[in-house]
């Protein structure tokens, strides 16, 4: 059986308006699922759809993108992300509930984690760990992207273009995902992204003011079970980080996932899938 979303809803979240998915029972236990950097909720539909059958499923857009607001303020750091998510958890009043995150998702996961070790039972974090987004190559490949946005494009071909460049391991579907889901049409025949990605790449550039979030801290204060997922071919969670998570905690558990980047769920979601369903019904990876 394949799981339809059941609502797509509007709140006002720290003041800016928040839009997020749900599919599944309303009855059955939570399960928040939180994207990355340049995505938006629906890159979790083939995921979504399956977790649904078992878990209500909620997953936001964070704001600057989907149909969430952009910031005016551009506050696009982890601190912000986790704030509206405590907003929107108290909004729904989920006493409890798995939390899943992917890349800049998986910052906000563990920070949210650690911060509320009663609330959260279960965590899967999806290719990010301590010091991914400071000293790896694949967070010098994220700043040169950012570096290199174009502001617009001239035709779908040359969105299509644009990220399978930049993803050449995509599936087609997550693809087409992607280019419905992060472009839309202007009244001149182009396209203009819908998420702030001027706004967004000014803040990942320029880095938190704050300073940035301890991972390391937020691993070792985590008290529920952990799964972290690392795609094979991976430039951005490196395998000694992962095992030196597992050290460190002995809640987390981490598995490697083949014929996949960074953006596991994408790249190759059959196998994405069976983890994070056998996790979260209680099998250990």
């Amino acid at each position: 059986m394949i799981t339809t979303m059941r609502s797509s809803r509007h709140a006002i979240i720290n003041g800016l308006t928040c839009r997020y998915l749900e599919w599944g029972e309303a009855d059955a236990p939570a399960v928040i699922l939180v994207h990355g950097l340049r995505s938006y909720a629906r890159t979790w539909d083939p995921v979504a759809r399956v977790l649904g059958q078992t878990h209500r499923v909620i997953a936001p857009d964070l704001r600057g993108r989907g149909e969430s607001s952009w910031d005016p303020e551009r506050d696009y750091y982890v601190n912000a992300y986790v704030s509206d998510l405590e907003e929107l958890t108290e909004l729904l009043e989920l006493p409890s509930f798995a939390l899943v995150g992917h890349s800049l998702g998986g910052s906000v996961s563990y920070a949210y984690a650690a911060r509320h070790p009663d609330q959260v039972t279960a965590l899967v974090v999806e290719d990010i760990g301590p010091g991914s987004s400071t000293s790896t190559d694949g967070a010098n490949r994220i700043l040169r992207e950012m570096r290199e946005t174009p502001p617009g494009f001239d035709s779908l071909d040359a969105v299509r273009a644009y990220w399978r460049r930049l993803r050449p391991d995509i599936t087609d579907a997550a693809l087409a995902s992607r280019i419905e889901n992060t472009v839309r049409r202007t009244d001149a025949g182009r396209y203009e992204w819908s998420l702030d990605m001027e706004g967004i790449a000014a803040a990942r550039l320029t880095g938190d003011p704050a300073g940035p979030i301890d991972l390391w801290a937020c691993v070792e204060a985590l008290r529920c079970r952990t799964l972290v997922i690392r795609g094979d071919r991976s430039d951005f969670l490196p395998r000694e980080t992962c095992e030196q998570m597992a050290h460190r905690q002995p809640s987390l558990r981490w598995a490697q996932v083949p014929d996949a980047g960074h953006y596991v769920h994408d790249d190759n979601p059959a196998e994405f899938i069976r983890l994070i369903s056998e996790f979260l019904a209680g099998g250990a990876p």
